[in-house]
């Protein structure tokens, strides 16, 4: 008898804050959603800029338990949630390898030959030693 595989799957997580709501208040209860524990393994989140605030989070959700935290609130009261499964994300690490997949096959290049040809700028926290890769 085979071992099952453990069931996982990606999902985006798109959260707009109620109207009002400042950019700084946004971020940091998205923050705080995405930092709460259940909801599986987060893999990515950004903010949106202009109104309305809020953001998007990626998490990989292992079973039921975790999706279900994922239409939960939280901090995110009174804002407008919607959690989506993603197709081939099946695992953070899956995530990773759709955005290179993206990058090669239709973008004609990938994340190292970007990363190449970027110019430094102040702004680019990413090319910071401390965030870069084994930093």
């Amino acid at each position: 008898m085979s071992e099952e595989e453990p069931r996982s799957r990606c999902f985006l997580v798109y959260a707009l804050a109620p109207e009002g709501m400042s950019a700084s208040e946004a971020n940091d209860l998205l923050n705080r959603y995405i930092g709460e524990p259940g909801r599986g393994q987060i893999v990515t989140h950004d903010h949106f800029i202009g109104s309305p605030h809020g953001g998007f989070a990626v998490f990989e959700v292992a079973g039921e338990n975790e999706q279900a935290k994922l239409g939960d609130p939280g901090p995110l009261n009174d804002w407008e949630l919607t959690a989506r499964p993603l197709t081939f994300s099946l695992t953070a690490v899956g995530f990773v390898a759709q955005a290179d997949f993206t990058l090669r096959n239709y973008g004609g290049t990938s994340l190292a030959e970007l990363e190449e040809a970027e110019e430094p700028r102040k702004r680019f926290w990413w090319q910071k030693p401390r965030h870069q890769h084994g930093g």
